[in-house]
């Protein structure tokens, strides 16, 4: 990701800064509070070892996602510092509660096994949203996705079947 694409990004997607239109108070507070949260957290001082700015970004991101689920078991092949220091209990494995994963390989496959487990408060985390835009539309439209947001780097997608379907487009 070239680092000066990253302002046009932003640009391009500030009328979706800080949960503004979002009507779900539960959506609402995960924008503000867990995915644009600007604060410092207690742990950031120790993730500042060397990685790319995209690298340190998305880890943050994923501290505030397992500081918030507090998992048992994560399913992610990468960034195990980051979510280990969100949820010190958690453990790495075949989870359905927070998994990650990114659109290399065969990913269709990996996110077939992973619908296959899914519930209600299964939190997936896609990253590299941005090099497949056509898959990402395919995954917001399956009935399965109930809650989608598009971070661009990344999108989050909730499967809790009792709420209305609805995306969200996110300045991350």
């Amino acid at each position: 990701m070239d680092r000066f694409l990253c302002p046009l990004i932003w640009l391009r997607r500030i009328t979706h800064c800080r949960g503004f239109g979002i009507q779900s108070p539960t959506d609402y507070w995960l924008v503000r509070y867990v995915i644009n949260e600007h604060w410092p957290y207690y742990q950031y001082a120790s993730f500042e070892n060397g990685d790319d700015w995209l690298t340190r970004k998305l880890g943050r991101l994923y501290f505030r996602m397992a500081n918030w689920r507090q998992p048992t078991v994560i399913d992610s092949d990468g960034y195990q510092n980051y979510f280990h220091a969100g949820c010190k209990k958690a453990t790495f494995g075949d989870s359905s509660e927070l998994v990650r994963m990114t659109l290399d390989g065969d990913y269709r496959q990996r996110l077939a096994s992973i619908y296959n487990k899914v519930y209600d408060d299964t939190v997936l985390i896609v990253e590299g949203i941005w090099r497949n835009r056509s898959f990402w539309k395919e995954l917001r439209a399956d009935e399965r996705a109930v809650i989608t947001f598009d971070l661009y780097y990344c999108g989050i997608v909730l499967f809790d079947k009792k709420r209305q379907k609805q995306n969200y487009i996110i300045n991350f």
